[in-house]
């Protein structure tokens, strides 16, 4: 997704950066990235959010990307060790995914830059945005697999402060009572405009459900399009005629298939694709309610925390044990493949403006006392102090 706002740019050699703005004489982090995710890049938005919080706070992020995909690894790692001569005694925040440090999921070289910061004296937090291994079956995913649980011990076991978007205690293979590990929830990828108060009017003739992405693989598009068409399909024959609103990434790959679940059926299907941060929070505005099918919802799902941050309930489905901020959450939860779970939430939360209202009102809760980005940024410079 875009950044809702121009961020200036400047190049720094053959490593790029980008600067949020802070006072000039403030504290100066650097985050840095992998490859650049495409249509949109959560993890780059992840930073750019941050950056603006810690920049209100005195403190400036400066964004520098790894240009190991244009560069090859040996001349992107050269590249480095003259470029962080000027970052030593300073935090450098490395923002860790599997495909972010590999173009196939073997992220050994994020253990090559990891030694390349260590002993050029700066300080190094790694921002775990996977804290494990990528799910999936077959050999090559099980080699792939255990790779990146090798590299992602190494990681943590190399660095001064291990930084988790899921909390600790789900995180199996963590030891425990590990002071150089903390978890700091990530917030929402769009800006932060809970401007929405009122339940939807029962008499409304549409009531607006909201899907923010769908999942790019041609298999995933299709379940969880089945999700959302026999959610939507039942619930409007409680509900009456629905309007659905899906946005963000994937939604256009999925368009045909969802126009095909919703042909000649009483839903008003409306699909955005990827638009910028500020549209998508307008969307969120005027939505009743999120649909979340993407499997279960966790800490790490921004377009799940969209949702939270807007202050609409929101509908979908869970794993055994809900932690963290989530406990709290306005949440209509479900098990996993629990259509019927799906439309039951949807009733009752477009159906009962009590029910609407709780849900809305913890999400407000949450929202300010965990996951706005300037309480985000707080708890960074708590956890980096310590």
């Amino acid at each position: 997704m875009p950044p809702p706002t121009t961020s200036k740019k400047e190049s720094m050699s053959e490593v790029t950066s980008s600067n949020t703005g802070a006072p000039f004489n403030s504290v100066k982090w650097i985050a840095l990235l992998g490859l650049q995710d495409t249509p949109t890049d959560g993890v780059e938005d992840y930073c750019l959010f941050l950056g603006r919080a810690l920049a209100r706070q005195g403190i400036e992020l400066e964004l520098v990307r790894m240009p190991w995909a244009e560069m090859g690894w040996l001349g992107a790692l050269r590249q480095l060790k003259r470029t962080i001569a000027r970052w030593r005694g300073r935090w450098v925040l490395m923002q860790y995914t599997a495909f972010s440090w590999s173009r196939r999921g073997f992220p050994f070289a994020a253990l090559a830059v990891l030694r390349i910061l260590s002993r050029a004296g700066v300080r190094v937090a790694v921002v775990f945005h996977e804290p494990d291994r990528q799910p999936g079956s077959g050999v090559l995913q099980g080699l792939r697999g255990i790779c990146q649980s090798w590299v992602i011990r190494r990681l943590f076991s190399g660095v001064a402060k291990a930084i988790f978007t899921v909390p600790l205690e789900g995180i199996a293979w963590l030891p425990k009572a590990q002071s150089r590990a903390a978890f700091i929830p990530i917030g929402a990828n769009i800006p932060e405009r809970a401007q929405r108060c009122t339940p939807p009017l029962l008499e409304a003739r549409e009531k607006t459900v909201i899907v923010f992405g769908v999942t790019c693989s041609p298999e995933a598009a299709r379940r969880e399009v089945d999700d959302i068409s026999a959610a939507m399909l039942e619930a409007s024959k409680v509900l009456g005629r629905l309007r659905l609103v899906v946005v963000g990434r994937g939604s256009n790959e999925a368009r045909e298939l969802l126009k095909e679940a919703f042909k000649e059926r009483d839903v008003n299907l409306i699909v955005r694709g990827v638009l910028p941060a500020e549209q998508i929070a307008g969307e969120f505005e005027s939505a009743d309610v999120l649909l979340f099918v993407r499997g279960v919802i966790s800490p790490q799902r921004g377009s799940a925390m969209a949702g939270i941050a807007s202050g609409i309930p929101v509908v979908g489905y869970r794993k055994a044990h809900i932690g963290g901020p989530l406990e709290e959450a306005g949440v209509e939860w479900c098990p996993l493949g629990d259509r019927a779970g799906l439309v039951r939430g949807l009733i009752r939360v477009l159906s009962d403006p009590q029910r609407w209202l709780e849900l809305h009102q913890r999400n407000l809760e949450v929202q300010k006392n965990y996951l706005s980005w300037n309480r985000i940024a707080e708890r960074f410079q708590v956890v980096l102090a310590g």
